[in-house]
């Protein structure tokens, strides 16, 4: 018999298809402390939560006969996945149940805000009738800024087409192929969405790349009228900058569903007239929380009774399967694929690789696996694997070309990979040397020496003397060691980069520093591991 442990409230509609499945059986025990579950949860073939329940390293420290986590809802930050993964235990979840639910709530933030609907509500329930304070505004032929394009950006876009909202879209990614056939007008340009927009609503993972994306500075940019709506995720608008500008009436209005910390301990957009709070209620609708247990126990069983395994966050290893050449192949492919995602800036267009010598005899399709992982990681909240990546690459219209030539170039074996965005053509190739040393040798046509792990600093910058004194003197004032250095030259066009490998990554008034040297063209801080 398999028992699957259920610690949350989960729709009753998700626990009868448990109950429905043969030698499968359901076991509800919410309100469970961290203590007790770690006690009980080898006695358990699954296990599925929301997002009160944290499997922490302390529950799986003895698995027991666990198996799979499954968390009815997309976020994973309440699961250790790292840990889970480990010790050998799928985690999944359920990203498609939500969608509509969120962008509904989205659409009923803008539509709040633009007819004052809260305030004139609560002003009429205080026993005021004042019809002219509360006059407001139609979206009819307003301009809505999107910035992300996902599942859910592309659902309130398709929403906001019934009001004749005109749609301009910006994913700091890539834009879905069928965005600009719905209507979008996509946008390589983000200050475009702040200057011209009447509504900026965000769907946009929280990463490092989208923390504080709207800042004071990014409001000033903005309409006055301007009214900003956030169901994405805390931290993505600065709330200080946003209070500030709320306060000062600098902007129209704005409304959030999401913040850095939950509940909020400030409560100070509450006291705010022209902001409207919930408390995280993008998901929080009948149908999706049927829909997403539906799933969770559906996904659940499947993977328990040895069916197809789907929305998985982690995938098993293969280090033990893959030959050990295609394996180290595959990690010098993701390590490309970071590098990549940070100097290739801009909405990709192309991809492709090339594999040549002995490696491109082989069965190579996890080493372009592994690169696509690196490459779009950062773009994700959850973390991406073998089993969901040509999934969510597919769906954000995003293919890699791959080639292979037996013939040796420079080395017995290499990979090379060619991303090609709105702005910028990048390449970069590498090779396994010694038979594990992973080494970059090319970037961009400069023959260059990289060690591609830890904290490396790549630049872009003119020929001339006094390059490498300069930023070593820079990273030295600000305590930062200096482990390898490569250095890569194109005499005849006067140009050059370095890569230097640092031993912490450098604090922004230092990259600041170092942005501000006379012959840096472009500068990227790179975390390869």
């Amino acid at each position: 018999m398999i028992k699957i442990l259920i610690t949350d409230k989960l729709a009753k509609e998700g626990i009868d298809i448990i109950k429905a499945a043969e030698d499968v059986e359901p076991v509800v025990k919410t309100g469970i402390s961290e203590d007790e579950l770690a006690n009980i949860i080898g006695e358990y073939d699954g296990l599925i939560i929301r997002s009160d329940t944290k499997v922490t390293p302390k529950v799986l420290s003895k698995p027991g006969k666990f198996k799979a986590v499954a968390r009815a809802g997309v976020g994973v930050d309440n699961i250790d996945v790292k840990e889970a993964t480990r010790k050998g235990i799928l985690v999944m979840n359920t990203p498609g149940g939500n969608t509509l639910s969120a962008a509904e709530h989205t659409m009923a933030l803008i539509l709040a805000m633009s007819r004052n609907v809260v305030q004139a509500c609560n002003s009429l329930k205080s026993g005021a009738w004042d019809r002219k304070k509360y006059t407001g505004n139609q979206l009819n032929n307003k301009v809505l800024g999107l910035i992300g394009l996902g599942r859910i950006g592309m659902a309130v876009a398709k929403m906001a087409q019934g009001f004749n909202m005109k749609i301009i879209g910006y994913d700091p990614f890539a834009a879905p192929t069928d965005a600009e056939k719905l209507g979008i007008e996509i946008t390589d340009n983000l200050e475009r969405i702040f200057r011209e927009s009447d509504f900026i609503s965000l769907h946009v993972p929280k990463n490092e790349q989208t923390l504080n994306m709207i800042d004071a500075k990014q409001i000033e940019m903005m309409k006055p009228t301007v009214r900003l709506v956030n169901c994405a995720r805390g931290g993505i608008i600065n709330e200080d900058a946003l209070y500030d500008a709320l306060s000062k009436k600098r902007i129209a209005g704005a409304a959030l569903d999401v913040f850095p910390k939950e509940p909020p301990e400030n409560k100070r957009f509450t006291e705010c007239e022209n902001c409207i709070v919930t408390p995280h209620l993008g998901a929080s609708t009948e149908e999706a929380q049927i829909e997403v247990a539906v799933e969770a126990a559906q996904i659940m069983i499947d993977a328990l009774k040895g069916g197809p395994i789907r929305n998985a966050i982690n995938a098993p290893s293969t280090s033990g399967v893959l030959p050990p050449m295609v394996g180290k192949f595959a990690e010098l492919a993701r390590r490309i694929g970071i590098l990549l995602s940070t100097i290739a800036t801009g909405h990709i267009k192309k991809v492709s690789v090339q594999y040549r010598g002995s490696i491109a005899e082989m069965a190579v399709e996890p080493v372009t696996l592994n690169f696509a992982i690196g490459l779009l990681q950062k773009h994700f909240e959850m973390p991406l694997n073998m089993v969901n990546t040509p999934v969510l690459a597919k769906e954000r219209g995003i293919s890699i070309d791959e080639m292979k030539n037996t013939d040796i170039k420079d080395v017995a074996a290499s990979f090379s990979a060619k991303v090609v965005t709105d702005k910028v053509t990048r390449t970069v190739t590498g090779s396994i040397f010694g038979g594990s040393l992973l080494r970059i040798f090319e970037i961009d046509g400069f023959n260059i020496e990289v060690t591609p792990q830890g904290t490396v600093l790549v630049i872009f910058n003119d020929d001339k003397p006094g390059v490498i004194g300069a930023v070593g003197t820079v990273c030295g004032n600000h305590n930062i060691n200096i482990c390898t250095m490569g250095v890569g030259q194109k005499p005849a066009e006067h140009k050059a980069m370095l890569a230097v490998s640092l031993d912490k990554e450098p604090k922004p008034e230092a990259f600041d520093e170092l942005s501000k040297l006379d012959f840096v063209n472009e500068i990227y801080v790179c975390k390869l591991d």
